[in-house]
């Protein structure tokens, strides 16, 4: 009889074959396709719920205790090199499945209300089958080589959903800009896999690390180009994943629809790279270097999201920002040597922040009934405020995420991010500070946004501040034509949007206690021998302070929240603003970094083409043109030669030969 893991390989061919199906019918009927709204809904969102049924069967067998399991075929062999593709099963392997099911499917379920009047809706959800396929087929993917083409697939069904409303300027060129960052982190993974081939002669990953350090131990390889290779390889998750400098495109991203943004930016392409470092454990634990260069990084990324954050007026790249500063917490417990932690963190940050990504959209839909489809509005808090009475799912749901992601007891965010801090402490106090202060900071903006959100008195009316907006997003040609818009009443969204906040408010409440120090069954699937460590080094005396500060430090953000924008009794925004314009500008402008990579890449691109343009115009063309001229002018001075007369030709013949004859005379 079959387990669930002889039959994993069919959890991504099956929305692949729905996504197949559905899109052929585009291509080749699209108007009549296109009107088949729920049966091609139904077809996609069934093939993924059989998928995640199959998930959650491989990670029960993986519980039960259930060997690895790897099923390989020759994709390409000459002479002794043998080139194997196929899947893999293990504890890893399930819980990312499930986590990537379980959040897909439950996208496409709200999707089907928040798309509901969409003209692209089939296609959407297209989109979304292949794109879960893609990132389910990365998952389960044995070697180097099958993870970077599930990879480049994952990083097209993005630029696809990104640029999904293309018809906007702000979609495309946000599209253009994930597709552009993450190619160049793309090219450095790709350099580093081709590398450690060429050194270890593997592409699996523990026979990638036994190789370069035989090939290091050998003096067959120097340390430093092994460590070269690591950190090209490191450039890949760098960009999926959100890391300085290669963060860049996170936040334009929210230009997509926002069941995108729950998708790809919560828990499934932004954990891509977390995962492909955990896969990658065995070889970066040889080189310590790479490791300290991982923290760094990834700290420096979680301070620069949490402080961004802390300016933001729009609610979805506030929770971009989020996104940003928790992968960087990811990617510091992956740089501590935590591998277990960074990918607790990314289980239950996958849960709340999917959950908060699709409270705001269900806020932006119910916005746009009294603002108007113009994101520039819908989605900017100054507008909000007093929804909890209008939208009291929304808004439990929503303040459940907060006091998730701000690490308060007992929830889901807590334990992995504790962790992660503990860890911290024991490689680095700098690490442990830069973790504990971005909590602090984490606490301060979550609630920020759910104070301007959710509290106090609706703000959504103000034509003056409507119009002020539109302005200063370069949109004040539009202003005449959005105040013939038609409020329409605050209501809270449909079930089919309602029901998945319900269903990830529970993980985000519980799951974290599978995940508790003194006894993490979390770490025991993944890895026995460290759990057994973890409660054999448990101590309370340990423990206790370490998760007293964290807590104390998030109790005071959610106090300097509510003393500002809760209760109004402090004007921390426009008052600080006055107080320090540099720092406000500063973090408003985003650390001025789009603006860095505006002057540096982008026009100093555009001036090198002109130089190019230049050269080849006047150089090689020139070149070219003269080449066609002295042609000319040749064959101009010689057509006059051409008489068709004998008697000329016999002058000629015989003036040539009375040369000669002179010339070798005077020889």
């Amino acid at each position: 009889m079959a387990t669930a893991a002889d039959l994993a390989w069919l959890i991504p061919v099956l929305p692949l074959v729905g996504a197949t199906v559905v899109g052929l019918g585009l291509v080749s009927f699209s108007r009549t396709v296109s009107r088949l709204r729920r049966p091609a809904a139904l077809l996609l969102t069934s093939t993924l719920g059989a998928s995640t049924v199959m998930s959650l069967a491989t990670l029960w067998e993986q519980m039960a205790g259930a060997p690895s399991h790897e099923r390989l075929f020759d994709w390409a062999n000459a002479g002794t090199f043998h080139l194997q593709m196929g899947y893999c099963v293990d504890p890893l392997t399930a819980v990312m499945l499930v986590v990537v099911c379980g959040i897909a499917l439950l996208v496409m379920i709200y999707s089907h209300g928040y798309m509901a009047h969409d003209q692209g809706y089939v296609r959407f959800f297209t989109y979304l089958a292949l794109f879960s396929s893609s990132m389910l087929g990365l998952v389960v993917s044995p070697n180097l080589l099958e993870i970077y083409v599930f990879w480049e697939l994952v990083g097209m069904c993005s630029y696809l959903l990104v640029g999904f409303w293309y018809e906007r300027t702000g979609a495309a060129h946000a599209a253009q800009k994930a597709f552009v960052v993450n190619r160049v982190g793309d090219f450095g993974l790709l350099l580093g896999i081709l590398g450690l081939f060429w050194a270890s002669g593997q592409l699996d990953f523990q026979g990638v690390a036994t190789g370069v350090e035989a090939a290091v131990a050998n003096g067959d390889l120097s340390r430093s180009v092994a460590v070269l290779l690591c950190l090209l390889v490191f450039m890949g998750p760098m960009a999926k994943s959100a890391q300085f400098p290669l963060h860049v495109w996170l936040p334009d991203a929210m230009e997509g629809p926002t069941p995108i943004s729950a998708l790809i930016h919560a828990a499934t392409m932004v954990a891509a790279g977390v995962f492909l470092v955990a896969r990658l454990e065995p070889l970066y634990s040889l080189f310590p270097q790479v490791r300290l260069t991982i923290a760094c990084i990834a700290a420096l990324t979680c301070v620069l999201g949490a402080s961004i954050a802390l300016t933001q007026t729009d609610l979805k790249k506030g929770l971009a920002y989020s996104t940003v500063s928790q992968l960087g917490y990811m990617m510091l417990a992956m740089g501590c040597g935590a591998t277990t932690a960074g990918l607790f963190h990314l289980v239950t940050h996958a849960c709340f922040k999917a959950m908060l990504f699709l409270g705001s959209g269900s806020v932006i839909h119910a916005m746009e009934a009294v603002v108007g489809h113009e994101p520039v509005l819908a989605q900017d808090m100054r507008l909000m405020g007093g929804l909890r009475r209008k939208m009291p799912i929304t808004a439990s749901t929503f303040f459940i995420g907060c006091l998730a992601i701000s690490g308060i007891p007992p929830l889901a965010g807590f334990w992995s991010k504790d962790e992660i801090l503990g860890q911290a402490l024991g490689t680095s106090q700098v690490l442990w500070a830069v973790g504990w202060l971005t909590a602090g900071l984490t606490a301060f903006y979550m609630f920020r946004l759910y104070f301007l959100t959710f509290e106090g008195s609706f703000r959504g009316h103000d034509a003056a501040m409507q119009a002020r907006l539109l302005v200063a997003a370069g949109h004040g040609d539009r202003d005449q034509d959005h105040h013939h818009h038609e409020p329409g009443p605050l209501r809270e969204s449909a079930w089919s949007m309602t029901l998945p906040l319900l269903v990830l408010a529970v993980p985000s409440l519980c799951i974290g206690l599978l995940g508790v120090p003194w006894n993490s069954r979390f770490a025991a699937l993944l890895d026995p021998h460290e759990a057994i460590v973890l409660m054999e080094e448990f101590s309370w005396s340990h423990f206790l302070p370490l998760a007293g500060a964290s807590v104390a430090v998030a109790l005071v953000g959610i106090a300097l929240a509510t003393v500002a924008y809760g209760l109004g009794w402090v004007e921390l925004g426009p008052g600080v603003a006055r107080r320090l314009p540099g720092l406000n500008a500063f973090l408003t402008n985003r650390w001025y970094l789009d603006a860095i990579n505006e002057r540096l890449f982008v026009q100093g691109s555009r001036r090198l083409a002109r130089q190019v343009l230049e050269v080849d115009a006047k150089v090689v063309d020139g070149a070219v043109n003269l080449t066609g001229l002295l042609a000319l002018g040749s064959g101009e001075s010689l057509k006059y030669l051409e008489t068709g007369r004998a008697q000329f030709y016999a002058l000629v013949v015989f003036g040539g030969v009375v040369g000669i004859v002179v010339f070798l005379g005077l020889q």
